[in-house]
């Protein structure tokens, strides 16, 4: 299993392994799943919330998205689809 800050920044798969993003981890890798929805980064905090599996955590992302995007999601909605996320089972993570 990955990591939560490896599988918070991954932007794609190459075979087994997940590819990560080495700028956005170094520079966003610290912050909590409440501060990256702050910061607009609303994909890997949507990411980091499915990673702790806390529903209170996915609530907070979907609050701070409808308030800056004035949508009314609902923490049960689209957001997989809107976001590209999808589970996938991988090990290995590739730093790029």
């Amino acid at each position: 299993m990955l990591s939560r800050e490896d599988f918070v920044f991954t932007i794609g798969y190459d075979g087994p392994s997940a590819v990560v993003d080495k700028q956005a981890l170094q520079k966003y890798g610290a912050l909590s799943t409440k501060e990256l929805a702050e910061k607009g980064l609303f994909r890997v905090a949507y990411l980091s919330a499915l990673y702790s599996k806390n529903p209170d955590e996915m609530k907070v992302v979907v609050g701070i998205y409808n308030k800056t995007a004035g949508a009314f999601d609902t923490v049960s909605s689209h957001l997989d689809r809107l976001f590209g996320v999808f589970p996938v089972e991988v090990s290995r993570s590739i730093v790029l």
